[in-house]
């Protein structure tokens, strides 16, 4: 990732600032099916952000590492974490994804919420362990017209046809995906 756009993404989080400690629900994307989360494993968070997401799944009972490339947000995500008082459960890490997911073990759960590199695909889905859940949310076409960071209609099913499918959802500009690695 340029630096142009690492600074853009600092410059965003420093504007929103921190979310408030307890309001940390899931990502809107999954809380229709916040059912399909195990309460226990570890978990992988990509593109974080200011760990709303990461806090959640380790208020479930996961062990969660997320991942980020703006270290503002890594900042914000840690406070997060220790304001909830879940810093035992969670860890952050500033990583540009453009250099694919940083080494690490399987996980029971990986996340990634409003971030699609498809790049990436193969990787997220090696990354999950049989028998684990990924979980994909990323700006759609479906519902909101073509752009640079959406995926097209489909895209993520036939990215992940491989995997049992759990949940799968396009609509209003957002697509959806939950999925078991078999």
């Amino acid at each position: 990732m340029s630096s142009t756009d690492r600074e853009h993404w600092d410059r965003r989080y420093s504007e929103a600032g921190e979310a408030p400690p307890g309001d940390h629900g899931p990502p809107p994307a999954f809380a229709p099916i916040v059912h399909l989360f195990p309460h226990a494993g570890t978990a992988l968070d990509v593109a974080c952000g200011r760990g709303r997401g990461t806090v959640w799944l380790a208020r479930r009972g996961l062990t969660v590492h997320g991942i980020d490339v703006s270290p503002v947000a890594i900042e914000l995500a840690r406070e997060l974490a220790q304001a909830d008082g879940l810093e035992d459960r969670c860890s952050f890490e500033v990583v540009d994804l453009d250099g694919g997911l940083p080494p690490g073990p399987a996980v029971d759960v990986l996340m990634c919420h409003l971030f699609n590199d498809p790049l990436l695909h193969d990787a997220m889905r090696a990354r999950v362990k049989p028998g684990g859940i990924l979980a994909v949310a990323t700006l759609s076409e479906v519902g909101a017209g073509p752009g640079p960071f959406r995926a097209r209609p489909g895209e993520l099913a036939e990215a992940f046809s491989d995997m049992d499918l759990l949940h799968h959802a396009e609509g209003d500009g957002v697509a959806c995906i939950v999925a078991r690695r078999r």
